[in-house]
């Protein structure tokens, strides 16, 4: 388990805050994404391979906003790492650790808000947060608390949607979706999740304002991967 840390708060950067309140799933909204999630679970299991080759056996390996906990258990599966999840969300916590415990797995996963981890400084050999990033009301204080938690010369990844992704591209990246569940995600897509995304301007130009300074941001058809290191 990773001790919780007392340590003085730091002021958010107001002008760096999204509009709207993060807020966690809970109840039957958690419960219904959780079941749709359960259906990409040959994605977590790809994902979970190639972040394989970054994680040494027995270090110590964060997921931020880590929902239903798919992830972090198939990474548990592949690596002898200590896995710990933190969740906004209650009900995910839940979740997760129910899905934990029927693997067979010790995961910790716990309640707690991205932008004040409760986590000592240099804790982690290896973070990461996988769609839960354009939600964070307080984005350059979760990416400064990613960089104060993280070991130095360790790595961190954040892998979102991107908010300027082509209708044929959300199309492309739907097929082989059932008509319903192909036109209910475009919908959600187009509404809630393009408007919270980020362009690449601008999640580039968050990090630069952030503790780490600056990433290797990398940009497929419908979203990013950023890449973040903390130097020795």
């Amino acid at each position: 388990m990773i001790a919780h840390a007392e340590r003085p708060s730091e002021a958010p950067n107001e002008a760096a805050a999204k509009g709207y309140k993060g807020l966690g799933m809970e109840g039957f909204v958690a419960q219904w994404y959780a079941r749709q999630t359960a259906k990409d679970l040959d994605e977590f299991k790809i994902l979970a391979h190639r972040l394989a080759s970054h994680i040494e056996p027995g270090s110590c390996v964060l997921e931020l906003a880590p929902g239903p906990g798919y992830l972090a258990i198939e990474i548990a599966k592949l690596v002898r790492c200590r896995m710990v999840g933190a969740d906004i969300s209650r009900t995910f916590v839940r979740i997760a650790n129910e899905n934990a415990g029927k693997a067979g797995l010790d995961i910790a996963f716990e309640e707690g808000d991205a932008a004040d981890l409760e986590y000592p400084t240099n804790a982690f050999d290896f973070i990461v947060c996988r769609a839960a990033f354009k939600n964070f009301s307080r984005p350059l204080a979760a990416l400064n608390e990613i960089h104060r938690v993280l070991k130095p010369g360790s790595d961190a990844l954040i892998i979102d949607l991107r908010k300027d992704f082509s209708a044929a591209d959300l199309s492309g990246h739907l097929q082989g979706r059932g008509v319903v569940d192909a036109a209910l995600t475009r919908i959600i897509f187009n509404t809630m999740l393009r408007k919270r995304a980020y362009t690449q301007e601008g999640i580039a130009q968050l990090v630069s304002q952030s503790q780490f300074r600056q990433g290797d941001l990398r940009m497929n058809a419908v979203g990013f991967e950023l890449w973040l290191h903390k130097p020795q």
